[in-house]
């Protein structure tokens, strides 16, 4: 048998109508279809491949030559700039940025354009003023593993426009309705607080780790207002909603996410997509449990519990309407977003106040008598206190300040071309906001980089506003639940004050004020004893 007849064996069985057809297409993939690719076609395809990647890659990083777009960093063809920052540590990467490209500079992660915004004036400029422009949300690949789709979009993550203003105006309705920013959620959060501080005393002045109790008392303020329920510390359906949150707040995964993000063509791997936000899957699993059980006692003729019922009730109001947002599905998402941005960063901020506490003995012990003058030991603190607490008042937002536990924020996207800084930042770019660069600036905080509640102090000793001071960002996506996070940390703070004197265990070394760079920037794992005053 020849050579010829050889091949012809080992090819695939196709007609000659399909033979004809192919050849007129293309005849180097005729021949690797029949199997008759020789070395020299295997080198014309993988140079034929290299250059249509590359044609693909300058044609998403064109706008990169527009006249008046942001300088960056030189991108590597199809992998952009993934390479060269430090996702575990953006802030830090984008402050050498910075002060290499300017206050508004260009990266580009895979295909996927980014400018990163920094510094007061240009933050203020893209969040407030170009606020209609700079308020939509980039799509990301990974929120369809969590349920988020065309009719689940939560709130925080949903595009800007009519279903984002849907259910912001849901949740913030519905909680006014359940007491933000009245005495009945105050009373809640104190009774929270008291028994914060019996979780504290319970320590005996021993030494330990304050996390677990502020996060367990946070979390039970967002579960009275989402599930009218109040959980035991040691309820073990509560601990494993902890243990999801947290651990998706510090997933070391989040390279991982971000190039999945640049390219979603890798979800189709089945042990990537399974490597990429199982923390969050864990929650929403959790979250579908709890919601069966208290589904089971919901009943539509009588007043909503809390935000569940007052949700539940939306979608009865929506059955037939295609277009509404409000479905089970939706719930879901919206519930994890609560939870997410409500829990974490409150009980991550008062674990660094009582670091900063330990630390910083002498602004522990002006704080306590500012409320002993103001509160005294007779009764609990409340809401109208904080007026007559300047330094007190100063030392929780210095502790925010210093904290700076979201230093980028969340994603921002621009929903048309708008103008930054004098730069063209085209539509459908991915906007960070790096809110460190505030928080921290050295141009406007006199030691941006060290604890110094005087920040916020004339010199008369009165609480001062500061412009610059946005943890909570800015704009029509700020922090939904500012409110809250302010009444739980003033209330928690001076509760535990009030009770307790907090110091370094004997004999172990002091505690770093560095935090563990992540998302949510925790501080590095610290003990501390807490003494009844």
């Amino acid at each position: 048998m020849g050579r010829s007849s050889e091949r012809n064996l080992m090819t695939f069985q196709v007609t000659q109508l399909d033979k004809d057809l192919l050849v007129q297409w293309n005849p180097v993939v005729t021949k690797a279809a029949m199997g008759l690719l020789t070395g020299d076609a295997l080198y014309s395809v993988a140079v034929a491949l290299a250059i249509f990647l590359l044609l693909v890659d300058l044609m998403h990083r064109r706008q990169r030559w527009a006249a008046r777009y942001p300088p960056g960093p030189v991108p590597v063809p199809g992998l952009g700039n993934l390479l060269q920052v430090d996702f575990k540590n953006m802030a830090y990467s984008c402050y050498k940025l910075r002060h290499q490209f300017g206050d508004v500079f260009s990266l580009q992660f895979a295909w996927t354009p980014v400018v990163v915004v920094n510094g007061l004036a240009a933050m203020r400029e893209a969040l407030v003023n170009d606020k209609e422009d700079t308020s939509d949300r980039p799509p990301l690949a990974t929120n369809e593993l969590i349920g988020f789709g065309p009719k689940a979009q939560g709130v925080i993550r949903a595009p800007y426009g009519p279903v984002w203003r849907e259910q912001r105006r849901f949740c913030v309705s519905t909680l006014r309705n359940f007491g933000l920013g009245k005495k009945s959620l105050e009373q809640w959060v104190t009774e929270e607080a008291a028994c914060l501080c019996d979780g504290f005393a319970s320590h005996a002045g021993r030494p330990f780790r304050p996390y677990g109790l502020l996060s367990k008392a946070v979390c039970n303020v967002i579960a009275c207002l989402v599930y009218a329920r109040h959980f035991e510390y040691d309820d073990p359906s509560f601990i494993r909603l902890l243990s999801c949150l947290e651990a998706g707040m510090m997933d070391d995964s989040v390279f991982l996410v971000q190039v999945v993000n640049s390219i979603p063509l890798l979800l189709r791997i089945p042990w990537v997509a399974a490597k990429v936000l199982p923390a969050q899957r864990s929650f929403m699993a959790l979250n579908n449990e709890l919601l069966a059980e208290h589904n089971s006692g919901w009943d539509p003729d009588q007043p909503p519990r809390d935000l569940i019922d007052a949700f539940l009730m939306e979608v009865l109001k929506a059955k037939g309407n295609s277009e509404s947002t409000f479905n089970e599905e939706n719930l879901r998402l919206v519930i994890l977003e609560l939870f997410a941005a409500g829990m974490v960063t409150t009980s991550v901020t008062m674990s660094w106040a009582l670091l900063l506490m330990i630390l910083h003995s002498d602004v522990q012990c002006r704080v306590q008598q500012e409320i002993d003058e103001v509160i005294g030991q007779g009764r609990r603190p409340e809401m109208a206190d904080q007026a007559r607490m300047p330094f007190t008042n100063a030392v929780i937002h210095e502790v925010q300040r210093f904290a700076d536990i979201v230093p980028m924020g969340v994603p921002h996207m621009t929903s048309r071309d708008t103008e930054v800084q004098g730069f063209l930042i085209p539509k459908g770019t991915t906007l960070l906001t790096n809110l460190s660069s505030v928080l921290k600036d050295e141009t406007v905080w006199e030691k941006p980089f060290h604890f110094h509640p005087g920040h916020f102090l004339d010199t008369e000793g009165r609480f001062v506003k500061r412009e610059a001071f946005m943890p909570f960002s800015a704009g029509p996506r700020i922090c939904l639940g500012e409110p809250l996070a302010r009444m739980e940390l003033f209330l928690f703070f001076t509760c535990l004050l009030q009770r307790f004197s907090f110091s370094v265990p004997e004999g172990q070394p002091r505690p770093s004020e560095r935090g563990v760079p992540a998302f949510i920037v925790f501080p590095s794992p610290y003990q501390l004893c807490a003494v009844p005053r």
